[in-house]
């Protein structure tokens, strides 16, 4: 924090936890961007976000508000919607960017607009999905509106029967096609894209493969033809300025490396990355020369409120 030794230290309020499946990533993501921007020179306050939440903030009185919330409330425009009423700063995307990647059906509909390749997709009642193939297998079912690939079902090409769905599952599922080849994603920091990351795993990327410890692995930089990178990078940065982003988001792919440019699909935005510093979107920081501390204090320094 250069040239702040004349005044007090902005005090940042990381807002962790919250009420959705993801509360515990979010916990360990707020837990560790605290602990940066301390190290970054910034006064911090750990706030486990409640129903209690905005008398929390309106009697703390922060600077900005450091979102490291994940799924549901936290990142799908309901808290960013309260930071705005309360016209408290506050880092990432705002309510209507928010809003709309959470919403993959949504989201798919601005990226089509864009231009940007997406595979075809439905949504369906819980019911009517468990009850037969609402699209030709092989197949994807998810929650419309979860992250952290929370709730996810593959239908392979010779399943005879359709899924049974657990109670993760809201009662309408949103159904993709699936895509093979290799999981492919990018970071966009401001107006820059970052490297690309190759994620393998023994299997499909699922809450146990991104957060338990050895369920992946990554390549950063991606070992993949420029030509693929290139790509990957531009529609991470159209996806993140159509869908109206803000500071740091990161947007995953699936490439079908048999059919070359034409096997690269966006999958999805995410405008609350986890962020500890073996997460993605900082590992990619790092490749290109920026600390975690770096990083938080960045996204803290980019936060905005519209009021």
């Amino acid at each position: 924090m250069a040239g702040r030794s004349s005044r007090a230290a902005p005090k940042v309020a990381v807002l962790m936890g919250g009420l959705s499946a993801e509360r515990e990533v979010s916990l360990v993501s707020g837990r560790e961007c605290a602990n940066a921007l301390r190290e970054a020179g910034y006064e911090v306050v750990e706030v486990d976000a409640g129903r209690d939440l905005a008398a929390r903030l309106a009697a703390l009185s922060p600077d900005v508000c450091f979102n490291a919330l994940h799924g549901r409330w936290g990142e799908d425009g309901r808290v960013q919607g309260m930071l705005e009423w309360l016209g408290l700063r506050y880092t990432h995307s705002g309510v209507l960017a928010s809003a709309l990647a959470m919403d993959k059906t949504r989201a798919k509909t601005v990226f089509r607009a864009a231009g940007l390749p997406v595979v075809e997709s439905l949504l369906a009642p819980k019911a009517e999905v468990m009850a037969r193939h609402v699209m030709a297998p092989p197949y994807v079912v998810k929650p419309n509106a979860e992250g952290s690939s929370v709730g996810v079902y593959i239908v392979s090409k010779d399943a005879n029967t359709p899924p049974q769905l657990g109670e993760e599952m809201p009662e309408t599922a949103m159904v993709e096609t699936y895509v093979p080849g290799r999981e492919l994603t990018v970071s966009v920091l401001g107006d820059r894209a970052m490297c690309v990351t190759e994620i393998h795993t023994s299997g499909w990327y699922d809450y146990h493969a991104k957060y338990a410890p050895g369920g992946s692995s990554h390549t950063c930089p991606a070992e993949i033809p420029a030509e693929i990178a290139d790509a990957a990078r531009d529609y991470a940065l159209r996806a993140h300025s159509a869908l109206g982003c803000r500071g740091l988001s990161r947007s995953d792919f699936r490439w079908d490396d048999s059919r070359g440019i034409d096997g690269l699909y966006i999958l999805e935005t995410n405008t609350q990355p986890g962020m500890t510093p073996t997460s993605l979107s900082p590992e990619q920081a790092a490749a290109e020369g920026m600390s975690f501390s770096q990083l938080c204090a960045w996204i803290v320094e980019d936060a905005s409120c519209d009021r």
